[in-house]
């Protein structure tokens, strides 16, 4: 049921990740992970493997670093004012760090991408040329120019020169004076020896020019794996061939830019997305075997590892004797395929308000590798606590984000519905059983008040009906059906299935028309009215958490 691979997304910079969640949620996928590290020192994963140790590595990782902008001039208007040489000189190290960091990180046979948004070659082929110089034949640039064909691109530079913030032109490392050593480094030099320079094929780097197609300004490289970096012992070829049991190795005295050593071995999984611009210090870390066996990764210990900023709610998967899942089970009628071993909660103490779910790779990550990972979020929200006083069958409901991953593990309070009736219960606030149709209806009052799936469909007689199916997550009341669906989602089915919106907002909600005929009206707030009138005690009342309002950090 769940994809094999998966993705592990990475920022330096707390807030941002949490943007990276809220977007990543769009995906509804239970193969996603977001941490928070310096992407030039995120530490090592290992994995379970039939009982042994195995170190993680990835089968592509793209680093998309920090730059100085200029390739945004077009649309960020703080690079007029700000921009230096400066710049590019003071990200090169960073930039190189990183990208030599996601090298090792890479299984053998992997693709790496390395990007940014400037044009400067300090940031661009410099990075490029020192990573391959470093690798000695372990990386090599992949020639991509037949994959997108329509994309218009320049080829990468082979030749440029340093300007110091004052304006000075260096073209060769010998020619720099030593009080420039600090601010001028080697590596931002092109290769001296012709052969050298030509065996790198800079010119396979990709150079995307504003002009060409009205877009921003990007330089993109990617780079092949081929064998093992030389600081490195034998890795792991890419998933579907054997793996070896590897351990950390001590690099050799040829350290990365400014003398930094870089840590052996490095993580691996399907992709990682890296930035960062401080450093984290990660010592090796010892597994927390009585946390490992409560199912509990908590975050880091401070003496073992310095993590700064918002501390973490802890991932506590749910034991196998746990009270709380045989009604949850029974309600919905769970498959015994169901994989509940990849449930977890995000709370140690008091009573579980949400339940999240992960792949089973997410969950061996998680087990062993509590102590070395800052995660901000991983996994899916598929049910949530009822908040109503009121008592039913099962006291958790389904959540909408997690719906398509729930589905097919559950076998009853399936209501299948119409077209007719999609439109109504998203367009409608909480429709009596009358609104919808007479089918609907039969399915609906057989059923208990609580949690329910609404199904669509697609009816493939009826050329003019939407031919993809929708699943919806609902709530059965004493006399109406409501869906709990957050606005965006609302929107994106109704448009799906001819309904528009209007450019006008009125003060109760969006109006929505259909051939400019007929409008409905879509609450503002989504669920906010009916978990105001639940709060107030009215009649049938939706008990739930509301959608639409934000999560407590993840």
């Amino acid at each position: 049921m769940f994809a094999e691979g998966f993705v592990i997304a990475n920022d330096v910079d707390n807030k941002r990740c949490y943007l990276l969640v809220h977007q990543a949620k769009r995906l509804s996928s239970p193969c996603i992970m977001v941490v928070n590290h310096d992407a030039s020192s995120i530490p090592r994963l290992t994995i379970d493997v039939d009982g042994r140790k195995e170190v993680l590595f990835y089968d592509r990782v793209l680093c998309d670093v920090p730059c100085s902008g200029d390739g945004t001039m077009r649309k960020n208007i703080d690079v007029w004012k700000k921009w230096t040489t400066l710049n590019s000189l003071q990200l090169h190290g960073l930039q190189l760090r990183i990208a030599t960091r996601g090298a090792e990180q890479l299984a053998e046979g992997g693709r790496m991408v390395y990007s940014t948004c400037s044009l400067n070659p300090i940031e661009d082929e410099a990075v490029i040329a020192s990573l391959l110089e470093k690798s000695e034949g372990a990386l090599e640039l992949a020639d991509v120019s037949a994959e997108l064909p329509g994309l218009k691109w320049m080829p990468g530079v082979t030749q440029w020169k340093v300007m110091t913030r004052d304006g000075q032109w260096f073209a060769d490392w010998a020619d720099v004076p030593h009080s420039r050593h600090t601010q001028i480094r080697p590596t931002m030099f092109p290769p001296k020896e012709p052969e050298k320079l030509e065996a790198m094929h800079l010119e396979r780097c990709l150079r995307i020019l504003p002009h060409h197609q009205n877009t921003g300004g990007f330089f993109v490289a990617v780079l092949v794996k081929k064998s093992s970096m030389p600081w490195n012992k034998r890795q792991p070829k890419v998933q579907g061939k054997s793996l070896e049991t590897r351990e950390a190795t001590q690099l050799s005295t040829a350290t990365p830019t400014e003398g930094k050593p870089v840590d052996a071995l490095e993580p691996e999984s399907q992709l990682v997305t890296g930035t960062g611009d401080s450093e984290i210090t990660t010592p090796e870390n010892l597994e927390n075997n009585e946390n490992k066996k409560d199912g509990v990764c908590g975050p880091p210990p401070s003496k073992k590892m310095k993590l700064f900023g918002f501390k973490e709610d802890p991932f506590v998967f749910i034991p196998e004797d746990d009270p709380l899942f045989p009604p949850i089970e029974k309600f919905y009628a769970l498959d015994p395929s169901f994989p509940r071993m990849n449930l977890l909660t995000r709370t140690t103490e008091g009573k579980k308000r949400q339940l999240y779910m992960v792949s089973k790779e997410l969950r061996n990550v998680l087990l062993n590798n509590s102590e070395r990972m800052k995660v901000i979020n991983t996994g899916i929200k598929v049910w949530c606590r009822n908040n109503s006083g009121e008592e039913f069958d099962c006291a958790f409901r389904l959540a909408q984000e997690g719906i398509y991953t729930l589905y097919p593990f559950i076998n009853s309070r399936i209501i299948t519905i119409s077209m007719e009736d999609v439109k109504t219960l998203l367009t409608q606030e909480n429709p009596f059983f009358r609104k919808l149709s007479n089918e609907t209806y039969s399915q609906a009052k057989d059923l208990t008040k609580g949690s329910v799936v609404l199904k669509y469909e697609p009816d493939s007689a009826n050329p003019d009906a939407l031919q993809c199916p929708i699943v919806l997550c609902g709530w059965r009341g004493k006399a109406s059906i409501r869906t709990f669906v957050p606005k965006n989602e609302r929107l994106h089915y109704l448009r799906m299935m001819g309904l528009e919106v209007s450019g006008e907002k009125k003060k109760e909600g969006v109006a929505l028309t259909e051939d400019s005929t007929a409008t409905t009206e879509l609450p503002e707030d989504g669920l906010g009215e009916e978990l105001r009138a639940e709060e107030a005690g009215l009649p049938d009342a939706t008990p739930g958490c509301d959608p639409t309002a934000p999560d407590p950090p993840r």
